[in-house]
Protein backbone atom coordinates (compact mmCIF):
# COMPACT_ATOMS: atom_id res chain seq x y z
CA UNK A 1 0.00 0.00 0.00
CA UNK A 2 3.16 2.10 0.47
CA UNK A 3 3.99 4.86 2.75
CA UNK A 4 1.28 6.71 4.50
CA UNK A 5 1.36 10.44 4.81
CA UNK A 6 2.13 11.61 8.14
CA UNK A 7 -0.72 12.12 10.27
CA UNK A 8 -1.82 16.07 10.18
CA UNK A 9 -1.47 17.68 13.77
CA UNK A 10 -3.89 20.26 14.33
CA UNK A 11 -1.73 22.85 16.06
CA UNK A 12 -4.50 25.21 16.89
CA UNK A 13 -6.64 22.47 18.68
CA UNK A 14 -4.03 21.56 20.78
CA UNK A 15 -3.17 25.17 21.80
CA UNK A 16 -7.03 25.57 22.52
CA UNK A 17 -6.55 22.50 24.33
CA UNK A 18 -3.65 24.07 26.26
CA UNK A 19 -5.16 27.34 26.95
CA UNK A 20 -8.08 25.76 28.33
CA UNK A 21 -5.97 24.09 31.11
CA UNK A 22 -4.72 27.50 32.12
CA UNK A 23 -5.91 27.74 35.48
CA UNK A 24 -8.17 30.86 36.14
CA UNK A 25 -6.70 33.62 38.44
CA UNK A 26 -9.34 33.43 41.26
CA UNK A 27 -8.90 29.97 41.78
CA UNK A 28 -5.43 29.80 42.15
CA UNK A 29 -5.63 32.52 44.52
CA UNK A 30 -7.62 30.27 46.98
CA UNK A 31 -4.94 27.52 46.50
CA UNK A 32 -2.49 30.04 47.89
CA UNK A 33 -4.23 31.86 50.16
CA UNK A 34 -2.74 29.86 53.26
CA UNK A 35 0.51 29.44 51.66
CA UNK A 36 3.28 30.99 55.15
CA UNK A 37 5.56 32.04 52.24
CA UNK A 38 3.17 34.44 50.54
CA UNK A 39 1.19 35.83 53.62
CA UNK A 40 3.36 39.09 54.25
CA UNK A 41 2.18 39.79 50.28
CA UNK A 42 -0.90 42.55 49.50
CA UNK A 43 -3.67 40.69 47.58
CA UNK A 44 -3.88 43.25 45.16
CA UNK A 45 -0.13 43.14 44.21
CA UNK A 46 -1.03 38.80 44.72
CA UNK A 47 -3.38 38.91 42.51
CA UNK A 48 -1.13 41.24 39.71
CA UNK A 49 1.80 38.39 39.94
CA UNK A 50 -0.86 35.71 39.58
CA UNK A 51 -2.31 37.12 36.33
CA UNK A 52 1.56 37.48 35.04
CA UNK A 53 2.82 34.36 35.63
CA UNK A 54 -0.38 32.59 33.55
CA UNK A 55 -0.19 35.27 30.70
CA UNK A 56 3.40 34.53 30.38
CA UNK A 57 2.12 30.91 30.28
CA UNK A 58 -0.66 32.20 27.41
CA UNK A 59 2.34 33.73 25.48
CA UNK A 60 4.24 30.83 25.42
CA UNK A 61 1.70 29.05 23.98
CA UNK A 62 0.68 31.33 21.75
CA UNK A 63 3.77 31.52 20.42
CA UNK A 64 4.74 27.69 19.90
CA UNK A 65 6.62 26.96 22.37
CA UNK A 66 7.29 23.32 23.62
CA UNK A 67 4.51 23.34 26.26
CA UNK A 68 3.18 19.22 27.28
CA UNK A 69 -0.42 19.09 29.42
CA UNK A 70 1.72 17.77 32.28
CA UNK A 71 3.44 21.12 32.30
CA UNK A 72 -0.06 22.47 33.67
CA UNK A 73 -0.68 19.94 36.09
CA UNK A 74 -1.20 21.56 39.49
CA UNK A 75 1.61 19.82 41.13
CA UNK A 76 4.44 21.53 38.57
CA UNK A 77 2.74 24.84 38.15
CA UNK A 78 2.19 25.61 41.42
CA UNK A 79 5.57 25.09 42.78
CA UNK A 80 6.87 27.62 39.57
CA UNK A 81 4.06 29.98 40.29
CA UNK A 82 5.38 30.55 43.97
CA UNK A 83 8.86 31.28 42.82
CA UNK A 84 7.96 33.72 40.48
CA UNK A 85 6.00 35.37 42.81
CA UNK A 86 8.35 35.14 45.40
CA UNK A 87 11.46 36.55 43.10
CA UNK A 88 8.89 39.32 41.57
CA UNK A 89 8.47 40.70 45.05
CA UNK A 90 12.21 40.88 46.13
CA UNK A 91 13.32 44.65 46.49
CA UNK A 92 14.61 45.90 43.35
CA UNK A 93 17.30 48.11 44.95
CA UNK A 94 19.42 45.79 47.21
CA UNK A 95 22.85 45.22 48.74
CA UNK A 96 25.38 43.72 46.73
CA UNK A 97 28.97 42.20 47.60
CA UNK A 98 31.48 43.96 45.40
CA UNK A 99 34.33 41.61 44.90
CA UNK A 100 35.04 43.17 41.09
CA UNK A 101 38.47 44.82 42.92
CA UNK A 102 37.05 48.41 41.23
CA UNK A 103 36.62 50.76 44.30
CA UNK A 104 34.40 53.21 43.09
CA UNK A 105 32.21 51.14 41.10
CA UNK A 106 29.94 52.95 38.84
CA UNK A 107 27.56 50.44 38.87
CA UNK A 108 27.28 49.33 42.02
CA UNK A 109 26.63 52.40 43.95
CA UNK A 110 29.86 54.24 43.38
CA UNK A 111 31.54 55.05 47.52
CA UNK A 112 30.53 53.07 49.93
CA UNK A 113 29.06 55.88 53.10
CA UNK A 114 31.13 55.95 56.63
CA UNK A 115 29.20 54.64 59.29
CA UNK A 116 29.19 58.27 60.74
CA UNK A 117 27.42 59.49 57.59
CA UNK A 118 24.69 56.75 57.99
CA UNK A 119 23.81 57.78 61.07
CA UNK A 120 23.33 61.50 60.17
CA UNK A 121 21.38 60.37 57.15
CA UNK A 122 19.14 58.21 59.59
CA UNK A 123 18.28 61.62 61.51
CA UNK A 124 17.92 63.82 58.49
CA UNK A 125 15.48 61.86 57.04
CA UNK A 126 13.87 60.20 60.67
CA UNK A 127 13.51 63.70 62.44
CA UNK A 128 12.84 67.28 61.79
CA UNK A 129 15.98 69.39 60.33
CA UNK A 130 16.91 73.36 60.00
CA UNK A 131 17.31 72.15 56.49
CA UNK A 132 16.36 75.71 55.80
CA UNK A 133 16.04 77.19 59.09
CA UNK A 134 18.72 79.84 60.76
CA UNK A 135 18.86 78.65 63.98
CA UNK A 136 20.35 82.15 64.88
CA UNK A 137 17.94 84.57 63.51
CA UNK A 138 14.68 82.01 63.76
CA UNK A 139 14.13 83.27 60.16
CA UNK A 140 14.07 81.71 56.99
CA UNK A 141 17.85 80.12 55.92
CA UNK A 142 19.98 79.28 53.01
CA UNK A 143 20.45 74.91 52.64
CA UNK A 144 24.01 75.78 50.79
CA UNK A 145 25.33 77.46 54.31
CA UNK A 146 25.66 74.37 56.09
CA UNK A 147 28.31 73.34 53.95
CA UNK A 148 29.43 75.96 52.75
CA UNK A 149 31.74 77.14 55.43
CA UNK A 150 33.48 73.64 55.58
CA UNK A 151 33.83 73.21 52.09
CA UNK A 152 35.78 76.76 52.36
CA UNK A 153 38.06 75.60 55.28
CA UNK A 154 39.21 72.72 53.33
CA UNK A 155 39.59 73.90 50.13
CA UNK A 156 40.81 77.72 50.53
CA UNK A 157 38.57 79.02 48.62
CA UNK A 158 36.43 81.91 48.53
CA UNK A 159 33.03 80.67 48.51
CA UNK A 160 31.16 77.49 47.56
CA UNK A 161 27.85 75.52 46.48
CA UNK A 162 26.56 72.02 46.10
CA UNK A 163 24.24 70.78 43.16
CA UNK A 164 23.09 67.22 42.53
CA UNK A 165 26.35 65.96 40.47
CA UNK A 166 29.09 67.39 38.78
CA UNK A 167 27.59 67.27 35.28
CA UNK A 168 25.12 69.73 37.00
CA UNK A 169 27.50 71.66 38.16
CA UNK A 170 29.50 72.04 35.51
CA UNK A 171 26.21 72.96 33.60
CA UNK A 172 25.36 75.60 35.91
CA UNK A 173 28.56 77.26 35.91
CA UNK A 174 28.72 77.66 32.21
CA UNK A 175 25.29 78.97 32.07
CA UNK A 176 25.66 81.48 34.07
CA UNK A 177 29.32 82.64 32.85
CA UNK A 178 29.40 82.00 29.23
CA UNK A 179 25.97 81.65 28.06
CA UNK A 180 25.89 83.58 24.74
CA UNK A 181 29.68 83.57 24.22
CA UNK A 182 32.58 81.12 23.70
CA UNK A 183 34.31 78.82 26.14
CA UNK A 184 37.96 77.85 24.99
CA UNK A 185 39.11 73.88 25.62
CA UNK A 186 42.32 72.39 24.81
CA UNK A 187 40.97 69.80 22.00
CA UNK A 188 42.35 67.10 24.31
CA UNK A 189 39.95 67.75 27.15
CA UNK A 190 36.80 67.24 25.17
CA UNK A 191 36.35 64.50 27.62
CA UNK A 192 32.82 61.70 27.53
CA UNK A 193 32.45 60.28 30.88
CA UNK A 194 29.77 57.21 31.29
CA UNK A 195 26.30 57.51 29.78
CA UNK A 196 27.60 59.35 26.92
CA UNK A 197 28.34 62.54 28.80
CA UNK A 198 30.49 64.73 26.61
CA UNK A 199 31.93 68.37 27.82
CA UNK A 200 30.35 69.76 24.58
CA UNK A 201 27.10 68.52 24.84
CA UNK A 202 27.00 69.93 28.31
CA UNK A 203 28.54 73.41 26.78
CA UNK A 204 25.90 73.16 23.87
CA UNK A 205 23.15 72.86 26.55
CA UNK A 206 24.22 75.93 28.59
CA UNK A 207 23.74 77.77 25.44
CA UNK A 208 27.66 78.46 24.91
CA UNK A 209 29.52 78.21 21.95
CA UNK A 210 32.67 75.94 22.48
CA UNK A 211 36.22 76.92 20.86
CA UNK A 212 38.67 74.21 20.48
CA UNK A 213 42.03 74.81 20.51
CA UNK A 214 45.52 73.38 19.95
CA UNK A 215 46.11 69.14 19.33
CA UNK A 216 44.90 66.26 21.02
CA UNK A 217 48.20 65.77 22.28
CA UNK A 218 49.21 69.32 22.36
CA UNK A 219 48.37 72.53 23.66
CA UNK A 220 50.16 75.65 23.89
CA UNK A 221 49.48 78.92 25.36
CA UNK A 222 49.79 80.70 22.09
CA UNK A 223 46.77 78.16 21.14
CA UNK A 224 44.84 79.92 23.73
CA UNK A 225 45.87 83.86 23.07
CA UNK A 226 44.96 83.02 19.11
CA UNK A 227 41.53 82.37 20.12
CA UNK A 228 40.80 84.86 22.42
CA UNK A 229 38.30 87.32 21.17
CA UNK A 230 35.18 89.93 22.19
CA UNK A 231 32.98 87.11 22.62
CA UNK A 232 35.22 84.78 24.94
CA UNK A 233 33.67 84.07 28.04
CA UNK A 234 35.39 81.81 29.54
CA UNK A 235 38.80 79.25 29.61
CA UNK A 236 37.68 76.15 30.58
CA UNK A 237 40.06 73.39 31.32
CA UNK A 238 39.13 70.21 31.92
CA UNK A 239 40.88 67.56 34.33
CA UNK A 240 41.41 64.31 32.26
CA UNK A 241 40.77 62.28 34.75
CA UNK A 242 39.41 59.07 33.24
CA UNK A 243 42.04 58.51 30.62
CA UNK A 244 45.87 59.62 29.68
CA UNK A 245 47.31 61.21 26.64
CA UNK A 246 50.92 59.46 26.62
CA UNK A 247 54.14 60.34 24.50
CA UNK A 248 54.82 63.43 22.99
CA UNK A 249 52.62 66.09 24.75
CA UNK A 250 52.18 69.40 25.99
CA UNK A 251 49.52 71.10 28.59
CA UNK A 252 49.37 74.72 29.56
CA UNK A 253 49.82 74.67 33.20
CA UNK A 254 46.68 76.32 35.34
CA UNK A 255 49.39 79.37 36.11
CA UNK A 256 49.78 80.15 32.71
CA UNK A 257 46.29 79.91 32.09
CA UNK A 258 45.23 82.35 35.48
CA UNK A 259 47.61 84.96 34.09
CA UNK A 260 45.78 84.75 30.74
CA UNK A 261 42.78 84.83 31.77
CA UNK A 262 43.65 88.11 34.60
CA UNK A 263 45.27 89.81 31.42
CA UNK A 264 42.19 89.71 29.59
CA UNK A 265 39.12 90.10 32.92
CA UNK A 266 38.23 86.50 31.54
CA UNK A 267 37.56 83.81 34.45
CA UNK A 268 38.89 80.29 34.28
CA UNK A 269 37.15 77.34 35.00
CA UNK A 270 38.80 73.61 35.47
CA UNK A 271 36.22 70.76 35.86
CA UNK A 272 38.65 68.54 37.97
CA UNK A 273 35.68 65.64 37.80
CA UNK A 274 36.50 63.27 40.29
CA UNK A 275 38.24 66.02 42.53
CA UNK A 276 40.03 64.55 46.10
CA UNK A 277 41.14 66.63 49.13
CA UNK A 278 44.46 64.07 49.79
CA UNK A 279 47.25 63.23 48.29
CA UNK A 280 47.15 59.71 47.84
CA UNK A 281 50.25 59.07 45.89
CA UNK A 282 51.89 57.78 48.68
CA UNK A 283 50.07 55.10 47.96
CA UNK A 284 52.25 54.36 44.69
CA UNK A 285 49.09 56.27 42.82
CA UNK A 286 50.03 58.77 40.48
CA UNK A 287 50.22 62.59 41.73
CA UNK A 288 46.39 63.81 41.02
CA UNK A 289 45.62 67.62 41.71
CA UNK A 290 43.96 68.31 44.44
CA UNK A 291 41.22 70.99 44.59
CA UNK A 292 43.23 72.97 47.57
CA UNK A 293 46.44 73.27 44.75
CA UNK A 294 43.91 74.02 42.04
CA UNK A 295 41.96 76.87 44.31
CA UNK A 296 46.12 78.21 45.28
CA UNK A 297 46.86 78.43 41.44
CA UNK A 298 44.38 81.02 41.41
CA UNK A 299 41.64 79.31 39.20
CA UNK A 300 38.79 81.01 39.89
CA UNK A 301 35.96 78.35 39.77
CA UNK A 302 36.67 74.46 40.22
CA UNK A 303 34.32 71.48 39.84
CA UNK A 304 34.06 67.96 41.48
CA UNK A 305 32.33 65.02 42.40
CA UNK A 306 31.30 64.27 45.84
CA UNK A 307 30.88 60.77 45.39
CA UNK A 308 34.37 59.50 43.58
CA UNK A 309 37.50 60.42 45.35
CA UNK A 310 35.85 62.59 47.86
CA UNK A 311 34.04 59.47 49.42
CA UNK A 312 30.95 61.14 50.08
CA UNK A 313 27.36 60.90 48.55
CA UNK A 314 26.47 61.73 44.87
CA UNK A 315 26.86 65.51 44.58
CA UNK A 316 28.85 68.16 42.55
CA UNK A 317 30.53 70.75 44.41
CA UNK A 318 31.33 74.29 43.18
CA UNK A 319 33.98 76.47 44.84
CA UNK A 320 35.69 79.81 43.95
CA UNK A 321 35.65 83.35 43.85
CA UNK A 322 32.48 84.59 46.11
CA UNK A 323 31.50 87.35 43.19
CA UNK A 324 31.81 84.24 40.79
CA UNK A 325 29.87 81.58 43.26
CA UNK A 326 26.91 84.29 44.28
CA UNK A 327 26.61 84.51 40.90
CA UNK A 328 25.66 81.39 40.33
CA UNK A 329 23.17 81.15 43.43
CA UNK A 330 21.27 83.32 41.81
CA UNK A 331 20.67 81.11 38.81
CA UNK A 332 17.59 80.47 38.34
CA UNK A 333 18.81 76.49 37.24
CA UNK A 334 20.02 76.02 41.19
CA UNK A 335 16.50 75.42 42.25
CA UNK A 336 16.28 72.64 39.53
CA UNK A 337 19.63 71.51 40.59
CA UNK A 338 19.60 71.76 44.36
CA UNK A 339 20.72 69.28 46.78
CA UNK A 340 18.25 67.40 49.52
CA UNK A 341 18.44 67.43 52.92
CA UNK A 342 20.25 63.95 52.81
CA UNK A 343 22.61 65.07 50.34
CA UNK A 344 23.49 67.36 52.40
CA UNK A 345 23.62 65.45 55.82
CA UNK A 346 26.01 62.89 54.14
CA UNK A 347 28.07 65.63 52.37
CA UNK A 348 28.55 67.37 55.76
CA UNK A 349 29.32 64.18 57.97
CA UNK A 350 32.16 63.32 54.89
CA UNK A 351 33.82 66.92 54.81
CA UNK A 352 34.01 66.44 58.87
CA UNK A 353 36.07 63.95 58.75
CA UNK A 354 38.45 65.71 56.38
CA UNK A 355 39.30 68.39 59.20
CA UNK A 356 41.66 65.49 60.28
CA UNK A 357 43.27 63.51 57.53
CA UNK A 358 44.22 60.79 59.69
CA UNK A 359 40.66 60.30 60.53
CA UNK A 360 39.68 60.44 57.07
CA UNK A 361 41.62 57.80 56.22
CA UNK A 362 40.69 55.64 58.95
CA UNK A 363 36.81 55.63 58.44
CA UNK A 364 36.25 57.02 55.00
CA UNK A 365 35.81 53.80 53.06
CA UNK A 366 37.11 55.21 49.67
CA UNK A 367 40.51 55.91 50.98
CA UNK A 368 40.12 52.62 53.38
CA UNK A 369 40.12 50.54 50.42
CA UNK A 370 42.70 52.74 48.64
CA UNK A 371 44.85 52.73 51.37
CA UNK A 372 44.83 49.03 52.87
CA UNK A 373 48.12 47.55 52.55
CA UNK A 374 47.99 44.14 50.63
CA UNK A 375 49.02 42.10 53.47
CA UNK A 376 46.04 42.83 55.15
CA UNK A 377 43.96 41.97 51.95
CA UNK A 378 46.00 38.95 51.71
CA UNK A 379 45.15 37.83 55.38
CA UNK A 380 41.11 38.63 54.43
CA UNK A 381 41.85 36.32 51.08
CA UNK A 382 43.54 33.39 53.12
CA UNK A 383 40.64 33.53 55.77
CA UNK A 384 37.80 33.21 52.95
CA UNK A 385 39.84 30.67 51.17
CA UNK A 386 40.08 27.84 54.54
CA UNK A 387 36.83 28.18 55.07
CA UNK A 388 35.63 27.44 51.14
CA UNK A 389 38.43 24.48 51.69
CA UNK A 390 37.08 22.92 54.57
CA UNK A 391 33.28 23.38 53.61
CA UNK A 392 33.38 22.60 49.69
CA UNK A 393 36.59 20.19 48.96
CA UNK A 394 34.93 18.33 45.64
CA UNK A 395 33.12 20.75 44.77
CA UNK A 396 35.87 23.38 43.31
CA UNK A 397 39.36 24.14 42.90
CA UNK A 398 40.15 27.25 45.10
CA UNK A 399 43.25 29.25 45.22
CA UNK A 400 44.62 32.55 46.97
CA UNK A 401 46.52 34.77 43.71
CA UNK A 402 47.63 38.08 42.72
CA UNK A 403 45.51 40.46 41.07
CA UNK A 404 45.46 44.03 40.53
CA UNK A 405 42.56 46.17 41.94
CA UNK A 406 41.18 49.70 40.47
CA UNK A 407 40.29 52.87 41.64
CA UNK A 408 37.59 53.34 39.53
CA UNK A 409 34.90 56.30 39.35
CA UNK A 410 36.58 57.86 36.05
CA UNK A 411 39.55 58.42 38.46
CA UNK A 412 43.42 56.86 37.84
CA UNK A 413 42.85 55.02 34.65
CA UNK A 414 46.16 53.52 34.41
CA UNK A 415 47.17 53.18 37.69
CA UNK A 416 46.85 49.54 39.42
CA UNK A 417 47.03 48.86 43.09
CA UNK A 418 48.28 45.49 43.39
CA UNK A 419 45.74 42.82 45.26
CA UNK A 420 44.99 39.41 46.01
CA UNK A 421 41.94 37.30 45.15
CA UNK A 422 40.30 33.76 46.02
CA UNK A 423 40.13 32.43 42.59
CA UNK A 424 37.45 29.68 42.19
CA UNK A 425 36.85 26.84 39.52
CA UNK A 426 34.48 25.00 39.72
CA UNK A 427 34.14 21.31 38.85
CA UNK A 428 30.73 20.03 38.25
CA UNK A 429 29.14 23.41 36.75
CA UNK A 430 30.71 26.25 34.30
CA UNK A 431 32.10 29.32 35.41
CA UNK A 432 29.39 31.22 33.09
CA UNK A 433 26.98 29.67 35.41
CA UNK A 434 28.28 29.61 38.52
CA UNK A 435 28.87 33.91 38.33
CA UNK A 436 25.07 34.19 36.78
CA UNK A 437 23.73 31.90 40.24
CA UNK A 438 25.84 33.56 42.58
CA UNK A 439 24.25 36.97 40.94
CA UNK A 440 20.90 35.80 41.86
CA UNK A 441 21.55 35.13 45.82
CA UNK A 442 19.70 37.35 48.34
CA UNK A 443 22.96 39.22 48.78
CA UNK A 444 24.10 39.34 45.02
CA UNK A 445 28.13 38.43 44.86
CA UNK A 446 29.47 40.34 42.03
CA UNK A 447 32.56 38.58 40.61
CA UNK A 448 34.80 38.82 37.96
CA UNK A 449 35.59 36.22 35.25
CA UNK A 450 39.47 35.33 34.06
CA UNK A 451 41.15 32.29 32.67
CA UNK A 452 37.85 30.26 33.08
CA UNK A 453 38.05 30.83 36.92
CA UNK A 454 35.88 33.39 39.29
CA UNK A 455 37.91 35.75 40.78
CA UNK A 456 36.71 37.24 44.36
CA UNK A 457 38.70 40.23 45.03
CA UNK A 458 39.36 40.81 48.48
CA UNK A 459 40.48 44.71 48.88
CA UNK A 460 36.18 45.25 48.17
CA UNK A 461 35.04 43.25 50.39
CA UNK A 462 34.51 44.15 53.94
CA UNK A 463 35.81 42.10 56.70
CA UNK A 464 32.52 41.26 58.29
CA UNK A 465 31.44 40.52 54.29
CA UNK A 466 33.49 37.45 54.38
CA UNK A 467 31.78 34.86 56.04
CA UNK A 468 28.93 36.38 53.70
CA UNK A 469 30.63 35.23 50.88
CA UNK A 470 31.54 31.78 51.95
CA UNK A 471 28.29 31.53 52.70
CA UNK A 472 26.63 32.61 49.24
CA UNK A 473 29.07 29.54 47.92
CA UNK A 474 27.75 27.29 50.18
CA UNK A 475 23.98 27.61 49.29
CA UNK A 476 25.48 27.76 45.67
CA UNK A 477 27.19 24.27 45.92
CA UNK A 478 24.51 22.68 48.34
Amino acid sequence: MGNLPPQHIDTDLINKELLRLLPKVDDCLLILHDNERLEAIPHRSLKNSVQSFIDSFRQKILQGASIQPQDLKSEKLFPRMISYILEKEKVRFRRVINCTGVIIHTNLGRSILPAQTMDALYDAGGRYSNLEFDLTTGQRGSRYSLVEEQLCELTGAEAGLVVNNNAAAVLIVLETLAKGREVIVSRGQLVEIGGSFRIPDVMRRSGASLVEVGATNRTHLHDYQAALSEETGLLLRVHCSNYRIIGFTKEVSNEELVGLGKEHDIPVMEDLGSGCLVDLSRFGLMKEPTVQEVIASGVDVVTFSGDKLLGGPQAGVIVGRRHIIDKIKKNPLNRALRIDKFTLSGLESILRLYRDEKTAFATIPTLVMISTPVNVVDKRAKRLLRLLRRDLKGYAIFSVIDTISRVGGGAMPEQNLPSRAVAVKPCHVGVSSLERSLRGQDIPVIGRIENDRLLFDLRTVADDEVPLLHKALLRNFS
